[in-house]
């Protein structure tokens, strides 16, 4: 391997190692799976969308904190992607067929959290990680999900393995370049 493909090679890994570290950073600190993941993937490939952070807003937690959605991580990482590759407004009869590579992105995501936590349900990975599932709205409930270790554990890693996860997948499809950081 020449130095120019270690390079390329490096560059490649710090950005998956980036997002990875944002996503369970912001899940740690600002709690919102959906909104931490689009925030880490945005950061570590500076593309940045105020209106897909925003959006991702009411995803946490299995939509709405009812745990019984899709896990706000894995949402988020496909709006993020959807982004790259998704369909326009303005082509909305997508006549080309690009949801259809989108849907690929997306299924690549899901194998990975199948892989990984037998679902992309909030309550099920709840379920697999902590014992059990947790109904968040209780307040209750939401203090027995956080002793649980979910803002110090296992939320955390989720978050950080679907940004790493997707930025792995958006790099190998050649989807974005990666970002050089410097401290």
């Amino acid at each position: 391997m020449n130095q120019q493909d270690k390079d390329w090679t490096s560059m490649v890994e710090s950005t998956i190692e980036r997002a990875y570290e944002l996503g369970k950073k912001y899940e740690r600190v600002y709690r919102g799976c959906s909104q931490s993941a689009v925030a880490a993937l945005q950061d570590a490939f500076n593309i940045k969308n105020a209106d897909v952070f925003k959006a991702a807003t009411g995803l946490a937690g299995g939509c709405g904190s009812a745990t019984d959605g899709s896990c706000g991580a894995y949402v988020g990482g496909i709006m993020f992607a959807s982004c790259l590759v998704g369909r326009e407004r303005e082509k909305f009869n997508d006549t080309e067929g690009v949801r259809f590579r989108t849907f690929d992105l997306a299924r690549k995501l899901h194998d990975k959290f199948i892989e990984a936590y037998g679902s992309v349900i909030c309550r099920d990975i709840h379920t697999k990680l902590m014992g059990r599932p947790f109904y968040l709205p209780d307040a209750e409930e939401f203090e027995k999900f956080e002793k649980a270790g979910a803002h110090t554990v296992h939320c955390v890693e989720v978050v950080g393995s679907a940004a790493r996860w997707m930025a792995d997948i958006i790099l190998s499809e050649g989807l974005a370049n990666p970002r050089v950081r410097h401290r």
